[in-house]
């Protein structure tokens, strides 16, 4: 069980990624001692960085740390994957950001995904028959897939956390804290296909 000093987690996202939803988890979990990396799908405006949205319009540019093909799932503890509108819907579009997000999944690790975030959880299989939560306009995609969709600040399910929106930050960051520190959930059953 490693604990937040020993940690290495993994952000993907992309351009249009909610700016709050990525910088407060990767802030907080780096002043607690994480190591952070952030990774990007190569196609981004701007190589090495990626563009937030923020507040109905563009945000800060955040430098990433590596391309979505150099991930080696094993060196990592936990995935943490970003919402806003765009960010989701362009990365459940790229296989490989799906395969990373399902390779995460399959090692038992923790994924921590929050507003239309699930959305790349529904991409890659690993919904059906798990508790989440999301930004409410993807409630009826996630049932659809075979979730149990619950109105909560942050729902845990065998190391899947998922919370609604940046109002929830609060939560979710001390639930992923929670669940990085208690190990990897191998416990739960891969979803059929």
């Amino acid at each position: 069980m490693p604990q937040m000093k020993q940690s290495h987690i993994l952000i993907i996202a992309t351009d249009g990624c909610d700016q709050a939803e990525l910088l407060r988890p990767r802030d907080e979990l780096i002043a607690k001692g994480a190591q952070v990396c952030v990774a990007a799908p190569c196609e981004t405006r701007r190589p090495g960085f990626i563009r937030t949205w923020r507040d109905d319009e563009w945000g800060a540019y955040i430098a990433t740390d590596m391309t979505l093909d150099r991930i080696n799932v094993r060196h990592f503890d936990g995935l943490i994957l970003p919402g806003g509108p765009m960010n989701p819907d362009r990365l459940r579009a790229i296989p490989q950001a799906v395969d990373v997000v399902r390779a995460f999944y399959d090692c038992g690790k923790t994924i921590a995904a929050i507003c239309h975030a699930p959305y790349i959880l529904v991409e890659a299989g690993i919904v059906k028959g798990r508790r989440l939560t999301s930004w409410p306009s993807i409630r009826t995609d996630l049932m659809n897939a075979g979730a149990q969709w619950i109105d909560q600040d942050v729902v845990i399910d065998k190391g899947l956390i998922t919370s609604r929106s940046p109002k929830d930050l609060d939560a979710f960051i001390a639930k992923i804290v929670e669940e990085i520190e208690e190990g990897d959930h191998l416990n739960r059953q891969p979803q059929a296909a």
